[in-house]
């Protein structure tokens, strides 16, 4: 598995449509792999997961992927410096149980609600965000629970996590007639503690939560003492 980090061109053109339409971001991030003739999504295909993290200076964009990326299709002027890409699996060789690690997730927190009945009696499920930070905690170790990690307490007794709001992401799905989309995500800082090595690995290929396409679900470690 590879990752590579993108320091973007903010003055690009190309970097601020695609800052302004999430799909756009998609699409420019899915350029630097071929084409799929399977019936899976290329995404799926090539087990893409992103971010775009802010710095002082600009952006970051980080790119998991099963496959090596080419990012010579980039359009002329989107970096800023050349692709770094390195293989994770060093990282993945030190997933253990009882390992713990720092980490950074941008998720898309979300729970179901039922709407109200419909003429014909169909009541349908929503995904709404969770925008309290408690029930934000909650959503994460809800997600733990699933992919083989726990968030330990820190010194005052509180989950040692720190989640914070991003800035709503929006674009619209052209080839499906424009629908639009809009996720809230929030921004994930803390530490936990491998408990499932397994199904650990498998968040840390897949990703976490939904809207994977769309910037969220990285799972980024680094070594903690």
């Amino acid at each position: 598995m590879f990752l590579t980090k993108l320091t973007v061109n903010v003055t690009s053109r190309e970097f601020r449509r695609d800052f302004a339409d999430v799909h756009d971001m998609h699409r420019t991030v899915m350029s630097g792999f071929p084409e799929v003739t399977s019936e899976n999504p290329a995404r799926l295909s090539h087990g893409v997961l992103w971010r775009l993290d802010g710095t002082q200076s600009g952006f970051l964009l980080y790119v998991q992927s099963h496959t090596q990326p080419d990012w010579g299709r980039l359009p002329a002027g989107y970096l800023a410096q050349p692709a770094e890409i390195r293989s994770i699996q060093p990282v993945l060789d030190a997933v253990t149980a009882g390992r713990r690690f720092a980490f950074r997730l941008v998720a898309n927190a979300t729970r179901a609600i039922k709407s109200d009945p419909l003429p014909d009696g169909e009541v349908r499920a929503m995904r709404v965000p969770h925008r309290k930070p408690e029930k934000q905690i909650e959503w994460l170790a809800r997600q733990g629970e699933r992919h083989g990690f726990v968030i330990p307490l820190a010194t005052n007794g509180q989950p040692d996590l720190a989640p914070s709001p991003c800035r709503p992401l929006r674009g619209r799905i052209r080839q499906t007639s424009g629908n639009q989309i809009t996720i809230e995500p929030v921004r994930f800082d803390g530490r936990l503690i491998v408990t499932d090595p397994d199904a650990f690995s498998a968040a840390l290929r897949d990703g976490v939560g939904r809207a994977k396409a769309y910037g969220c679900g990285l799972l980024s470690l680094a070594r903690t003492q």
